[in-house]
């Protein structure tokens, strides 16, 4: 058996798999949704994202219309999933309440990832800005989210801006101390020293090369707080102080279905299989998104 070698000067031949590994080192979040993990969240997420854009195809039935059926079972004159108990279209009520979600999380989160990184730059740079924010980020964390949704509403009112506010504000402390954390990882590397020492200055060293590499987890963070402001947003209108009725929420369909469960567990169905299913999606993709940024 011969072999060969490369001619001097020359890099040796990457191997299919050595080629599929640096492929994915280079773009690690195109990687995380090949795996079964981020195809799945994939797939469940943009189904429910579909069905809430979709919402004016798929049914044909205004989610505010009542009608004289009452509670009516799945089927019954073309209703899919039933009525409920004022006769209106569940289908239609589910597919236009995962609209109002995705909304209100979609505007609510990147919001509060904004506020976060900016809070997260002067303090990372100067020591008396980084003890004025970190003590206003222990100030939001020490109000579990409810608690901080009913002291917002309670001035405010229910409504949507209240729960854009009040998910905003759940959100900047998380995004404002992981930026912090690796812009204070990052500057200490060698890489970020060896700009310095050339010339780099730091606000140029920051935007050209602390900044890129510190903010990796965020994207992993965001799939996270998308979960997390589902859960808040279906909370307060469970609770009766998110979007006023009668706009659909996922929320809002389950809280009013709870009298029924015995006698119609239908009416619960739809908005605990959207907000299931949602959930998932995006769980898995971030722990897709997390598995891949970490190798």
């Amino acid at each position: 058996m011969t072999t060969t070698t490369p001619a001097p000067g020359t890099a040796p031949a990457a191997t299919p798999a050595t080629g599929r590994t640096a492929r994915a080192r280079r773009h690690p979040y195109l990687a995380a949704l090949r795996t079964a993990r981020g195809r799945t969240g994939l797939a469940l997420v943009a189904l429910i994202v579909l069905g809430g854009l979709l919402a004016p195809l798929l049914t044909g039935h205004d989610p505010t219309e009542q009608s004289g059926l009452g509670l009516a079972a799945p089927g019954t004159a073309g209703h899919p999933l039933g009525t409920d108990d004022l006769g209106r279209d569940l289908l239609s009520r589910v597919l236009y309440g995962i609209r109002t979600d995705l909304g209100v999380i979609a505007l609510a989160v990147p919001l509060g990832a904004l506020l976060g990184c900016l809070c997260a730059l002067p303090a990372a740079a100067h020591p008396v800005a980084d003890t004025v924010v970190q003590r206003v980020f222990d100030l939001i964390l020490a109000f579990p989210g409810l608690i901080l949704a009913l002291a917002v509403t309670a001035v405010l009112g229910p409504g949507r801006l209240p729960v854009i506010l009040v998910i905003a504000l759940a959100e900047i402390p998380v995004f404002g101390r992981q930026l912090r954390g690796g812009i204070l990882v990052q500057r200490e590397r060698e890489y970020v020293v060896a700009a310095r020492v050339g010339g780099t200055s730091a606000p140029r060293a920051l935007v050209r090369h602390i900044l890129p590499n510190a903010a990796d987890p965020l994207v992993v963070q965001l799939a996270l707080s998308l979960t997390v402001a589902v859960f808040l947003e279906g909370a307060m209108s469970f609770l009766g102080v998110g979007v006023r009725p009668p706009e659909p929420t996922l929320g809002s369909v389950l809280s009013q279905s709870m009298p029924y469960l015995s006698d119609a567990p239908q009416y619960a169905a739809g908005p605990l299989l959207a907000v299931t299913a949602l959930v998932l999606g995006l769980s898995l993709l971030a722990d897709a998104l997390n598995r891949e940024t970490r190798r």
